[in-house]
């Protein structure tokens, strides 16, 4: 006999039977992003950005010394050929340089010009302020118990798709 029985799995949240679209997960959640992301790029407008340039140029701002257009692709989940179309506005801004790399010409490194770091410092106290704004009210550890539980769903997901990629190989 197991000294230690498993724990019985906790019943299903949803139910076909009785689903009911105002209470979709996805949906406030695609809600929440989008209230978030309107905002933001309401403030950033007076700095000539949009969510699609102000998301890379934080990126750079935080991110490491090499940077390339196929990473900037990955980490946005966006096409390569619209971050390189997003990034020809951005240089023809001033904000961004592009270089080849010397040893794999198919390579583009991406930094800031100086331009571009002083627009792109900008960006962390406008996410600041909107982020706090739409988590007003929330204690600390309702906010830290919401991150867990965020976390606890994205780790499902990607189990969910690592499962899938294990399926159709």
């Amino acid at each position: 006999m197991n000294e230690h029985p498993e724990a019985a799995a906790p019943p299903p949240i949803y139910d076909a039977l009785s689903y009911r679209p105002e209470r979709s997960l996805g949906l406030v959640m695609r809600r929440v992003l989008s209230s978030v992301l309107q905002e933001i790029d309401r403030r950033l407008v007076e700095h000539d950005l949009t969510h699609a340039q102000w998301l890379p140029l934080f990126k750079l701002l935080k991110g490491c010394d090499s940077v390339t257009v196929a990473s900037m692709a990955r980490d946005l989940d966006v096409d390569p050929a619209a971050v390189t179309r997003m990034f020809d506005r951005l240089e023809a801004k001033g904000l961004v340089l592009r270089e080849r790399s010397t040893t794999d010409r198919r390579v583009v490194q991406l930094a800031l010009t100086e331009a571009g770091r002083a627009v792109a410092e900008k960006v962390p106290p406008v996410l600041v302020e909107v982020l706090n704004a739409h988590l007003a009210g929330f204690q600390p550890e309702e906010f830290e118990m919401l991150m867990s539980l965020l976390r606890r769903m994205d780790a499902n997901g990607e189990a969910l798709r690592a499962r899938a990629a294990g399926a159709s190989s």
